[in-house]
């Protein structure tokens, strides 16, 4: 990893990722969905509303595909540190107007920090972790970034129409830039490993395509489901959707994140236990996920216009699905990129999940606006479906080799 940092999971520099992480995506977690409630409020359309998380996403992954050449010219550290302050500093115009044109550019720099931050973290945890203990190092990340999202994605629906848009807005803010502390104890510089078997800087698109591919179709259901919640009752009409209102989409919003914390660390335990390299290829941990998002958007489809609880379970399958496929996808990438191509596999890692996210949020709003929540909850169950062949042609590949 660093000449100058020890690796392991309770190394300082590790401990420091996790606190700058929790930070972070406090920020993010807190303004992903207030956002969008926030440009409604202001007389946006849902379409509309949900693109400034399409922009966000945007400009998350332009900057995620420059993160590996940052990476070597400034190191992590830097790097963190640039993302956060990105993330938090124009976010406070948002408590100053709902226009969507400062909005959308607040939303161009918030993504480039954001890009900055998930590409560094993710491989940070790839260099800082002993390989026998990756997948556990990536379970304890994976609770870094879901446990600010378990309680902000949700709670920040719920504050925005209690405590007021201003605050809110301002404690995302607030956030990242606390994050910055926690940066200092970053390593300043990345070493390969001696033994890397991969060699080389570059990553063929065949040996990532198969994961970002599932990546990026989980994403975009959960995504679009995370973004349609908060705006399905006072968007559309179907008053009757949520059968509660904010109150039940922000509980589902919850429900939702404690799935993916569920999800994230049952499938890294499970690739601690393999006796064969954790995740070489996507396989039945990705295939399983993606038929519980799909099952989980169909729930809510079917029968959540006439109760909040199907609504919250359709939720919670969501989020377990999905934070079975990031954690198993991430770790395919890593093996197969090898410890020199950290960056590069948590770049491909980055832009599934963020293109995803970016793609559900607008389309899934427009598709509601235009036909409503469960035609758009169906779409995503249906694209989930589609992609399935991936994870059952890598697991064939492997039966018959």
């Amino acid at each position: 990893m660093s000449a100058d940092t020890p690796a392991g999971l309770r190394s300082a520099p590790f401990v420091a990722l996790l606190a700058a992480t929790v930070l972070a995506f406090g920020g993010y977690a807190l303004l992903l969905p207030v956002v969008p409630v926030h440009a409604a409020a202001g007389g946006a359309t849902p379409g509309a509303a949900g693109a400034t998380t399409g922009v966000f996403m945007a400009a998350t992954v332009a900057a995620q595909l420059t993160v590996p050449a940052v990476l070597r010219r400034v190191g992590p550290r830097a790097a963190m540190i640039a993302g956060v302050l990105a993330m938090g500093a124009p976010a406070v115009l948002l408590a100053a107007t709902a226009s969507l044109t400062v909005l959308f550019a607040v939303a161009v720099v918030r993504g480039l920090g954001f890009g900055l931050v998930t590409v560094t973290g993710a491989a940070l945890v790839a260099d800082l972790a002993p390989p026998a203990r990756r997948g556990r190092a990536m379970g304890l990340y994976g609770v870094a970034l879901g446990l600010p999202q378990l309680v902000l994605l949700s709670g920040g629906v719920w504050a925005y129409e209690v405590l007021g848009g201003a605050a809110v807005l301002l404690a995302g803010a607030a956030l990242p830039l606390l994050a910055s502390l926690a940066c200092g104890r970053l390593p300043t510089r990345v070493v390969a490993s001696p033994g890397d078997v991969a060699g080389g800087r570059t990553f063929p698109v065949t040996a990532a395509l198969g994961p970002w591919t599932a990546m990026v179709v989980s994403a975009a259901a959960a995504g679009g489901v995370i973004t349609l919640l908060p705006l399905w009752t006072p968007g559309t009409g179907s008053a009757a959707g949520l059968a509660g209102g904010t109150t039940t989409a922000a509980i589902a919003l919850a429900v939702l994140t404690t799935g993916q914390l569920a999800g994230r660390g049952l499938a890294g335990e499970l690739a601690d236990r393999r006796t064969r390299a954790p995740a070489v290829a996507v396989g039945l941990v990705t295939g399983a996920g993606l038929v519980t998002v799909a099952a989980g958007a169909g729930v809510i489809a079917l029968g959540g216009e006439g109760s909040g609880l199907v609504v919250l379970l359709g939720a919670a399958l969501v989020g377990l699905g999905f934070g079975a496929v990031q954690s198993d996808t991430l770790l395919a990438l890593f093996a197969r990129a090898g410890p020199s191509r950290s960056g590069a596999a948590s770049t491909w890692w980055n832009t599934g999940y963020d293109a995803g996210t970016g793609l559900g949020a607008a389309a899934l709003a427009a598709v509601l606006g235009a036909a409503g929540a469960p035609t758009a909850f169906v779409v995503a169950a249906v694209a989930c479906v589609l992609v399935l062949p991936v994870p059952l042609a890598a697991v064939l590949g492997r039966r018959s080799g």
